[in-house]
C-alpha cells in the first residue's frame, strides 16, 4: 500500500514521499524499510536516528527527520489503527455449528456465528450479530445485546445481563458465584447462595481468563467502555465506573466501589467496602487498604502518595549504611562514657 493512500485512510498530513511502498507495522526497533512504525513517548525519540523504517508516524511537535513521516495528533492511536489496515482476523463462520446446542426458548438476533459445541441455555437472549467461538456456554435467561464477541471457553452465567459491544476473550468468566461463606460453631463454612447477576454495560471487554462474579444480593456492575486484562478478579457487590482500567491481575475484594477513568496497572489489589475515586492512578503492586480520593496517584503497600513512596523507595536503599552509621555512633558515645567515668 502505497504512503499516500495510508496518510489518506488515518486522516494524517504527510511530509515525505506519498510512493513509498508499505506492506505491514512494527514497533521502532525492529521496522524494516517497507514497514510504518511510530512514537509517542518522547523518551523513544532519539531511536528514530537508527531505525530502519521506511515511515514513521510522529507528533507535529517531534523533530523533524529525513524518513517520510505521518503527522498525527495521536500517534498512539493512529499507529493502533494502522494495523488494522494490515492485519484482518479469519471471519467467523455464518450460521450454527452442527454440534452446538441450542435450548428451544432461547432467542438470537439476526446475523450470528455459533461455534463448534457452544451451549445456549433455557430463556437466554442474545442481540443482533453475535459471535460465539468453540466452546462457549451461555446459561439460561442471559440477556446479552448486539454486536457480542465470546471467544473459546469464555462463561455467561444464568441471568447476567450484557450489554451491545462487549468482547470475552477466552476462558473469560462472567457472574460465578462470588466468594461467600458463613462460618459455623463446629468450625465449617455455610455457601451464602449468590442471588445476585453480574452487569457489563456497553463496549466493555473482560481479558482472558478473568472473572467477573455474581453479587450475593444485586448486581456486580462494570459500567460502559470499561476494559479489563487477563487475570483480574472483581469481586461480589463490586462496581466499576466508565472507561477504567484494570490491568492483568488487579483484584478487587468485594463491595469495592471504582470510579470512572480509573488506571489501576499490574498486581493492584484493593481490600473490600472501600471507594478508589475517578481518574485514580495506582502503579503496579499498589496495596489499597482505605478509600482513595479522585485524582490522587498512589503507590506501595499500605498505599501512599507516589511522590512519597519514591522518597521512602529511595531511602530504603540507604538503611545498611545509615544501620552502619548508628552502630559507629552508638560504639563512639559509649567509648565517651567510659572514658568520663
Amino acid at each position: 500500500m502505497k504512503l499516500g493512500e495510508i496518510a489518506s485512510k488515518l486522516g494524517c498530513e504527510l511530509r515525505g514521499s506519498k510512493e513509498v511502498d508499505i506492506t505491514g507495522v512494527a514497533g521502532i526497533e525492529e521496522a524494516q524499510k517497507e514497514e510504518l512504525t511510530f512514537v509517542s513517548n518522547p523518551k523513544y525519540l532519539p531511536r528514530i536516528q537508527s531505525t530502519h523504517a521506511g515511515a514513521i508516524v510522529l507528533s507535529a511537535d517531534a523533530p523533524s527527520t529525513s524518513i517520510p513521516t505521518l503527522i498525527s495528533d495521536n500517534p498512539y492511536l493512529t499507529f493502533a489503527r494502522a494495523i488494522e489496515l494490515f492485519y484482518h482476523p479469519p471471519e467467523p463462520v455464518p450460521g450454527i455449528h452442527p454440534t452446538a446446542t441450542i435450548a428451544d426458548s432461547a432467542v438470537l438476533g439476526d446475523n450470528y456465528s455459533i461455534g463448534a459445541n457452544v451451549v445456549i441455555g433455557e430463556g437466554a437472549q442474545l442481540g443482533h450479530n453475535a459471535v460465539l467461538y468453540p466452546n462457549v456456554t451461555i446459561y439460561p435467561y442471559a440477556e446479552i445485546g448486539d454486536n457480542f464477541v465470546a471467544h473459546s471457553n469464555a462463561v455467561v452465567r444464568e441471568h447476567c445481563k450484557i450489554g451491545n459491544g462487549v468482547i470475552l476473550q477466552n476462558g473469560a468468566v462472567v457472574g460465578a458465584d462470588g466468594f461467600g461463606f458463613a462460618p459455623q460453631a463446629d468450625g465449617t463454612y455455610y455457601k451464602i447462595a449468590q442471588s445476585g447477576i453480574t452487569v457489563l454495560e456497553d463496549n466493555v471487554e473482560v481479558g482472558a481468563n478473568s472473572c467477573i462474579d455474581r453479587a450475593t444480593v444485586g448486581e456486580t456492575r462494570i459500567r460502559a467502555g470499561t476494559k479489563i486484562d487477563n487475570l483480574v478478579q472483581v469481586g461480589h457487590g463490586s462496581r466499576v465506573g466508565r472507561h477504567t482500567i484494570l490491568a492483568a491481575q488487579v483484584g478487587l475484594a468485594g463491595s469495592t466501589r471504582v470510579g470512572n477513568n480509573v488506571m489501576l496497572a499490574g498486581q493492584v489489589g484493593a481490600a473490600g467496602h472501600l471507594s478508589i475515586g475517578d481518574r485514580v492512578v495506582a502503579t503496579a503492586q499498589t496495596g489499597i487498604a482505605r478509600s482513595v480520593e479522585s485524582g490522587k496517584t498512589i503507590s506501595g503497600t499500605p498505599e501512599m502518595d507516589s511522590a512519597l513512596w519514591k522518597r521512602n523507595y529511595l531511602l530504603l536503599h540507604e538503611l545498611p549504611e545509615l544501620a552502619r552509621t548508628v552502630k559507629r555512633l552508638q560504639k563512639e558515645l559509649e567509648e565517651l562514657k567510659q572514658k568520663g567515668a
